[in-house]
C-alpha cells in the first residue's frame, strides 16, 4: 500500500490533466452558447450534474466515499 506522498507523486500529473481537460470542456461549451447566442444548456440536467459533482469533489471534509457518491449523483436511480 502506497503512502499519501507516493500516491501524490504518483498521480498528480493525471490528475492535473483531468482536470485541465474538464476546464477545456467549460470553456468549450461556453463558447458555443457565446457564439450562437444559446443559453440553452443552463438548465440542462447533465450540466447540472457536473456542477455537482464538482462541488462534491471540492468540499473541505474528506470522506472516503467519494467515488460511490459520484456513482449515485450519475446514476438514473435516486
Amino acid at each position: 500500500m502506497l503512502k499519501a506522498n507516493e500516491v501524490l507523486d504518483k498521480d498528480f500529473l493525471d490528475a492535473r490533466c483531468m482536470l485541465l481537460e474538464i476546464a477545456a470542456f467549460f470553456d468549450r461549451l461556453d463558447a458555443a452558447a457565446q457564439r450562437d447566442g444559446d443559453d440553452t444548456v443552463a438548465g440542462d440536467q447533465r450540466l447540472k450534474q457536473i456542477h455537482q459533482a464538482l462541488q462534491l469533489l471540492t468540499e473541505q471534509e474528506t470522506t472516503p466515499d467519494r467515488v460511490e457518491r459520484l456513482l449515485h449523483l450519475f446514476s438514473d436511480k435516486d
